[in-house]
């Protein structure tokens, strides 16, 4: 199955197959936040052990799908330098969404109202919760676009399975993300059709970052390594200032840890075995 999508992605292209796998990943946090229209409430064990999956998947993703890859194609580009490119990526990736972090109103999952962070506003809780997945979303569909991008450009260690694999990691933690905006929502009373709506609205960035990512990539050959590296800092500073905090302010660490470890565990082995 998975070489019949290879086929496919190699017929449409890298922005198209982007694009779809994207959608994909969309579809997956859509469906995760329908399960507002069964369950008005979620266990906070059964919440934090998947927040916990959800940082386990991003952390293995940046390394195997996007690190190994910068650093194994710029032994070519820079024989004497060859960790530079995911030097300087990671760094900016990483100031990139530092930088959001302090301009964009948002509020993270579990916080308290008066815990907003960015600039100053008085935009309601269910606003903000939404801003604080979205701002988490864009590094994914980057990394998603980045790698086919790479991929169609024959790059040492990135692979259109690499890219599909990648696309399935984050399709899965995305599940739990979309439950993540729309479940809080409900039990402050919100409607379940809202919630819902919130809730898959939280990853409609994903495309646009996706496609985005793909065709900076594909004109700008050069930025390659860079690009990758920038991504994965992008999610390591997303899972290590908002997932891990978030999982951390009950009595269910030990589960969330767990669960950090099952979403490193899948993402590795996807990787591996379909990169």
């Amino acid at each position: 199955m998975i070489e019949s999508i290879e086929n496919i992605a190699i017929q449409i292209g890298p922005v198209k197959s982007a694009l779809v796998a994207t959608l994909f990943t969309w579809l997956l946090t859509a469906l995760g936040a329908s399960l507002v229209f069964f369950f008005k409430t979620i266990k906070r064990a059964v919440f934090d052990t998947m927040l916990g999956f959800t940082g386990g998947v991003m952390i293995a993703a940046s390394f195997w799908s996007l690190l190994a890859p910068s650093i194994q194609n710029s032994k070519d580009l820079y024989p004497d330098y060859p960790w530079m490119p995911a030097a300087v990526g990671f760094l900016i990736g990483g100031l990139f969404i530092f930088s959001l972090d302090k301009l964009m109103p948002h509020l993270h999952i579990n916080f308290k109202k008066e815990e907003s962070e960015g600039v100053t506003t008085t935009w309601h809780k269910s606003t903000l919760l939404l801003l604080a997945i979205t701002l988490h979303n864009i590094p994914e569909g980057l990394a998603v676009g980045i790698l086919f991008g790479a991929a169609a450009h024959g790059m040492e260690g990135a692979s259109i399975s690499a890219a599909i694999a990648l696309a399935i990691g984050i399709g899965i933690q995305n599940f739990p993300e979309g439950l993540a905006v729309a479940m809080p929502l409900r039990r402050q009373g919100v409607s379940r059709t809202k919630s819902f709506w919130y809730g898959q609205l939280s990853a409609i960035v994903e495309p646009i970052a996706g496609v985005i990512g793909a065709v900076a990539v594909i004109h700008m050959q050069i930025v390659l390594p860079y690009a990758l590296s920038f991504a994965a800092g992008a999610m390591i500073y997303v899972v290590v200032e908002e997932v891990i905090p978030e999982t951390q302010r009950d009595k269910y660490t030990d589960l969330a840890v767990l669960g950090f470890m099952g979403g490193f565990t899948v993402m590795m082995i996807l990787d591996v075995a379909l990169g």
